[in-house]
């Protein structure tokens, strides 16, 4: 038997179970994964409430972890039992003692980056990639607004902005998450708690605003990200921490200097085998030329995953939180 974290039902952490189930066997194509450590991130939680409705229910959680290959299936040559692999990009029941999951969506990792490292840095760190290598390659110079930039997500951020000579602005919810935010390379932060996030940027930018702003909050920041956009820039909403974005009117895009906007995914980008891996291998190898430091701020066991899940929605967490089984 193995154990694993299940939901039969829409809500909150409260639907949560930690069940007993058979060991699951690898079927063509896949692979039989012994998690080490899994990554807790927050759209395991919209799954978990039906904001992005999973296959089937009871269903399986979590997209991110890391371990050790104990079986493959039919058909599968690039991986045997015993290498080190981890992923991030599903498919859903990550949070479990063992995962089985399609070889194509696993990459090897290197002697030099451990288990936890990986589970806390796959899914967030190749999101990085996406925001600040593909969808607007940084360029030196630039500077750029980063929502939640003490988070999983933009802690990473803030260190890849600084390597590549950008100046990363980091919004965020209080003085301690500003301190950590510019230890980790921002240029400048904002405590939406006490500051207004707007005219900080119209100071900071000498009123030119920014030519992208990356917004992972959703429904309470989309109007105040708009306005951050500098003319012909571009907003990257990629998360809906606060609620979904709804209602858009085209037109006000219009209004505020002809602006891009783009509601992108990992799985978008990381959508061939061929890809993924480079985004990870990019990736891994900043994390070796000492350019990003995995930030761990939480880890719970795997079975308390309900109490690392009101956690994170209760943006209590800094950094990545990682359960370990």
């Amino acid at each position: 038997m193995s154990k694993r974290i299940q939901f039969s039902q829409h809500g909150g952490a409260e639907v949560l179970e930690w069940v007993d189930r058979p060991e699951p066997e690898p079927g063509m194509g896949e692979v039989r994964v012994r998690n080490h450590a899994i990554g807790l991130n927050f759209i395991d939680t919209y799954y978990r409430s039906g904001l992005y409705p999973p296959p089937a229910l009871p269903s399986g959680l979590g997209n991110e972890g890391a371990g050790v290959v104990e079986a493959v299936g039919a058909g599968v040559e690039d991986f045997q039992p015993g290498d080190r692999v981890a992923y991030g990009t599903g498919p859903l029941g990550a949070y479990a003692e063992q995962h089985v999951l399609p070889a194509a969506n696993l990459v090897r990792l290197p002697q030099a980056i451990s288990f936890e490292q990986a589970a806390a840095v796959m899914l967030k760190g190749m999101t990085a990639q996406y925001l600040l290598r593909q969808i607007h390659p940084l360029q030196a110079g630039e500077t750029v607004l980063f929502h939640a930039a003490a988070g999983g997500v933009g802690s990473i951020a803030c260190q890849w902005a600084r390597a590549l000579g950008a100046r990363l602005i980091g919004v965020v919810g209080s003085a301690e998450k500003a301190e950590q935010a510019r230890a980790l390379g921002a240029w400048q932060t904002i405590d939406r708690s006490r500051e207004d996030v707007v005219q900080r940027v119209m100071e900071l930018t000498d009123g030119q605003k920014c030519p992208v702003v990356y917004d992972s909050v959703g429904k309470d920041t989309w109007d105040t990200s708009l306005d951050c956009v500098a003319k012909r820039g571009l907003l990257v909403s990629y998360g809906n921490a606060s609620g979904p974005v709804t209602g858009v009117n085209l037109g006000i895009l219009a209004q505020k200097g002809s602006l891009f906007v783009t509601r992108p995914i990992l799985a978008g980008y990381a959508d061939t085998p061929e890809r993924l891996r480079a985004m990870a291998a990019e990736l891994f190898e900043m994390i070796e030329n000492g350019h990003i430091s995995v930030e761990i701020g939480q880890r719970f066991a795997l079975a308390d995953a309900a109490q690392a899940q009101e956690a994170l929605t209760s943006r209590q967490t800094t950094g990545s939180t990682i359960l370990l089984p």
